[in-house]
Order: structure tokens, then sequence, then C-alpha cells
């Protein structure tokens, strides 16, 4: 964590020749969870990795996994991953045919974890509204499901204020989490509008001409940025998704 704002390091952008080092500099660089993305071909192009693969990486670090299921139907792979205490373990509300029961089945199976609810680009806050309470997190994705390297759909930072508008007036103890196109540039405008938990993967982290810690650093600096902007209570506006 650096001044309240977690991050969480995606797995699916690690340089796989490298994966050991990589983890390992992640960790080093006070990384707070490690972001499993799990994609099924249906509800979101491409595949990720299975539980085989997400074991061995979740069994050589002390971070906390950061599960995202972007999968149709998600009730069907509950039991398929290992969850601790501390892991978040996020659903993507566009997939589930009954949102609040899963939630409710996830918590009663797994005590002591968070859970959360992802939304696309496209779908309303207002979906939310009568399952937040059942939530710790809230993952807003900043790109379409899917492929890394898509750039930012820039209504999704008027989408964070919105949030955390809701929150605030629901009173409920709900993180957002952001992910997709999450860089230095976007960091600023991301924290200020109401982010908590950033998910970093090939444009803010793992980027081929600078090292982890080089990046993190530049991570750290655009938090400070947004923390600023956040508490003299400016404006956020969207400029630019390009790094």
């Amino acid at each position: 964590m650096y001044k309240g704002i977690e991050l969480s390091a995606s797995l699916m952008c690690f340089d796989w020749l490298n994966a050991g080092s990589q983890l390992k500099d992640v960790e080093h660089c006070g990384v707070d969870y490690l972001h499993l993305d799990i994609i099924d071909g249906r509800f979101a192009k491409d595949f990720t990795m299975g539980s085989s693969i997400i074991d061995v990486f979740r069994n050589a670090t002390k971070m906390k996994s950061d599960y995202h299921l972007m999968v149709d139907e998600p009730s069907s792979l509950f039991e398929t991953f290992k969850k601790t205490e501390g892991d978040i373990f996020t659903i993507h509300q566009e997939a589930c045919r009954n949102l609040h029961r899963d939630l409710v089945n996830i918590k009663k199976q797994n005590q002591g974890i968070n859970v959360g609810i992802a939304i696309s680009p496209a779908t309303s806050l207002e979906s939310l509204e009568y399952v937040i309470e059942d939530v710790d997190v809230v993952l807003l994705m900043m790109v379409d499901p899917g492929f890394k390297g898509q750039e930012l759909v820039p209504q999704t930072i008027r989408k964070i204020s919105k949030l955390k508008n809701m929150i605030d007036k629901m009173g409920v103890k709900v993180k957002i989490s952001v992910d997709g196109n999450v860089h230095k540039n976007t960091i600023p405008l991301m924290v200020a509008a109401g982010a908590d938990i950033l998910v970093l993967g090939s444009s803010g982290l793992f980027k081929s001409d600078m090292n982890i810690s080089d990046a993190i650093s530049l991570v750290h600096k655009a938090i400070d940025e947004g923390i600023e902007i956040r508490c003299s209570g400016g404006g956020v506006n969207y400029v630019s998704s390009r790094n």
C-alpha cells in the first residue's frame, strides 16, 4: 500500500520467460496483490491461466491473490481456485444469472475473503444499487474485458467519481478497484476520482523500456499527484490515455 492506495500486479502481463524474477521484484516493491485474470473465451475473448498455473504463483509469494473471473456463470468455478483470508474474489455483474445468490455463496463458502463485483465500461452503476451492500470491492473496467493493451474508455473516469459518490451516500465500506490502461498519465485522474486499488499491467508496470522498480516509482509519483488533486477539491478531466 502506498499512501492508502493498494497496488495489484496483473499476472497476465508478466514476461513469462522471466516470471520468477519479476514476481520477486513486484513483491520487493511492496505491491499488495497478485491480480489473476481468468478468461473463458466466451464472456471475453482470449484465454488465460487455469488453477494449476495460478497455484504455482500463489505458492511462490506472500502477496494476497486478487481473482478476476471474466467467465460466463462463474459459480461453476467457485471451488476451483484456492482462496485464503484477505484475498479478493471478483465476478462480473454481466456474467451471472443470479448475481446476489452467487455473491452470498462466495462469502458463505470462503470466510475472510473480500468479495467483489466487476462491471464493464458500458454497464450502468445502477445495476449495483441492490447488491453493493453485499460486497467489499467494486472493480471498474477501464477497458472492455479481454485482451491486454487496450486504450482506456474515457467515460470510465467519470464513472469512478459517480461510484465514489454512491458509496459515500449509502454509507457502505466498499473499495473501488480500477483495471485497464492504468499508468502514470491516468493514475492521477483515477486516484483523484476515488480509486482505492490500482491494477497494474503492461502500460503501468511491465514496460519493455523500464525495470519494475522504476515503474513503481512513477506509479507512486502519479498517486501523489492524484491525492493532491483529491485533497484540493480540484475537478477531474480526462485528457489522454496515451502513456
